[in-house]
């Protein structure tokens, strides 16, 4: 009977045992188990799809490539820029050495009331800052006291409408960056920096420190380019492509903000294409802070390659608001070849006037979508009339370049060889066409001093054309007629009460609509030797002065 038992128990054991091998619950010897340990998934495949095709079998000698697989979630996309950053310390002591720092001398020369107070060195911005760009020359300017000027002061109106009494001079200082460029000694740094400077000190991260001269600046684009003389080698800054940087780059800028050394921030870039107001505005906004002094220092992309040049922030306090702006390095290095070439910056010109193409003019010139550049007025003896450019028409593409909006067309243009002919494509009547236009060469805005060929016959100021950037500095409403840039001390037009800004109207009850009418009759009133009687517009109002002549007049 045990024998049974025994019997029936072991015979049951071992078929478990088979069962559970079968079942593939743990290996088991024999070719079956084997065949199925080795391609399990193929068989599962094949049971549950019988009907299946199987893959054809290889040819010797030919590489099937493998069928394409899903991207994984969040994978990368193909060219984008990957990697995780956990210090900017490399990348930070390989550029440090090619970043200076500028500091600035220039005498200022203001007029004070002989009575009230009279503010410090602070009151004037005519260094400009980092929060408008570029204005001026000297440096960016510090808190150095003072009044600040405009509103708060209660004898504003009064220096605004009767002028200034006398004459008081002192040393401005001013403070920038820069960055050096080639290993012999040319640094590229703002307009705005050096643009006014009668003595430029640059200190290098070594602290050696040299005397640098101007070789060029370009106030359209803020740009300036100085050079030290060394017979050693000195770090260079490479520059990279401006173009190929995306919003969301992290990006690291170096300078010496408010001269407490040379510092480094750290951001992102914020966004592109930015216009601040002038004609050739294509700013890199970035977060990484930037402060009075960053003005000149570049703006650096994680290859440490140089993608921007700092210029101006957003703020209503001087304080970084996280909304900086740099010159992209594409158009600097276009601008900084030359200067260093010619000393100037030649440009381009079309002779069109454009405006904005919004959705209701798309709709109206049958464009689906607003894109371009609407011509207001085309000059007919200029490059875009004589070749067959009108008003109405839409340039949608200069030389091969898509013109997206009226701000990218000045750009394109002004980077333009002169007397190249390139190709404008334009919307006429809801039909394209493309014509061809030779660029010619933008002529800058005349300027003259009001002088005389007689000795003493200068009146002591200096006048210009009203240009946009002109009305954009000295607040003016219209950008037609003659402005007063520049007074010169104890000459008759500061006596006269004249100021910068004066919008010259008559000479003599002559009108003076252009600098050509100005200087004209200006010689005839000084040949006479007769006090000029002038009636200028400042602000809102007009008023006569008189320009009494005299001799020995300082130069202006």
């Amino acid at each position: 009977m045990v024998k049974k038992i025994a019997a029936v128990t072991g015979g049951v054991l071992i078929g478990l045992v088979i069962a559970f091998a079968r079942a593939g619950a743990f290996p088991f010897w024999g070719s079956d188990s084997d065949a199925s340990k080795a391609n399990p998934p193929a068989q599962q495949q094949a049971q549950a799809n019988p009907a299946a095709p199987l893959p054809a079998p290889p040819v010797p000698g030919v590489h099937v490539a493998p069928p394409p697989q899903p991207a994984e979630p969040n994978a990368p996309e193909p060219g984008e820029k990957v990697g995780v950053i956990t210090s900017f310390a490399p990348l930070v002591r390989k550029m440090i050495p090619a970043v200076v720092s500028v500091n600035v001398v220039q005498d200022v020369k203001v007029s004070g009331m002989p009575f009230g107070p009279q503010g410090g060195p602070g009151d004037d911005n005519g260094g400009g800052n980092d929060d408008n760009g570029a204005q001026g020359g000297g440096g960016d300017q510090g808190d150095q006291g003072g009044m600040p000027p405009g509103g708060g002061d209660p004898f504003d109106q009064l220096r605004r409408y009767f002028g200034q009494g006398g004459q008081r001079e002192y040393k401005q200082h001013g403070l920038g960056s820069g960055v050096i460029v080639s290993a012999d000694g040319y640094i590229l740094t703002n307009n705005h920096v050096v643009g006014n400077a009668e003595e430029i000190h640059v200190t290098l991260q070594d602290k050696r420190e040299f005397t640098a001269k101007v070789i060029g600046k370009d106030a359209k684009t803020d740009l300036g380019l100085i050079k030290i003389d060394t017979k050693d080698p000195l770090p260079v800054a490479p520059l990279g492509d401006s173009n190929s940087t995306d919003v969301g780059d992290w990006v690291i800028a170096i300078g010496n903000p408010f001269n407490v050394g040379m510092t480094v921030t750290a951001g992102i870039v914020s966004a592109k294409g930015r216009i601040l107001g002038g004609d050739y505005d294509d700013f890199i906004q970035t977060d990484a802070s930037i402060n009075p002094g960053n003005s000149g220092g570049p703006l650096i992309n994680t290859k440490g390659e140089v993608i921007g040049i700092n210029t101006a922030i957003y703020s209503r306090t001087g304080a970084n608001n996280g909304i900086g702006f740099a010159i992209p390095i594409d158009m600097a290095r276009n601008v900084m070849d030359q200067l260093k070439a010619h000393g100037r910056v030649v440009r381009g010109w079309l002779g069109v006037e454009i405006q904005e193409v919004t959705p209701d003019l798309a709709q109206s010139f049958g464009l689906p979508k607003p894109e371009g550049a609407l011509v207001a007025s085309a000059d007919k003896d200029g490059p875009a009339g004589k070749g067959g450019i009108e008003r109405g028409d839409i340039v949608l593409s200069f030389n091969g370049h898509p013109v997206d909006d009226e701000h990218e067309l000045p750009a394109l243009v002004a980077q333009t060889p002169i007397n190249q002919k390139v190709p404008v494509e334009v919307v006429r009547n809801g039909k394209h066409m493309t014509l061809e236009v030779t660029i010619g060469e933008r002529k800058e805005p005349q300027v003259a001093s009001a002088k005389a060929e007689t000795p003493g016959g200068n009146w002591g100021m200096q006048v210009g054309d009203i240009t946009p950037e002109i009305a954009q500095q000295f607040h003016l409403e219209g950008t037609k007629g003659v402005v007063i840039q520049k007074v010169a001390p104890d000459s008759p037009s500061a006596d006269a009460g004249l100021q910068p800004g004066d919008v010259v109207m008559e000479i003599n009850h002559d009108k003076v609509a252009t600098v050509t009418d100005f200087v004209a009759k200006a010689k005839d009133a000084q040949t006479n030797k007769k006090p000029a009687l002038l009636l200028v517009q400042r602000g809102g109002a007009t008023l006569y002065t008189v320009i009494k002549p005299s001799e020995g007049q300082a130069q202006g």
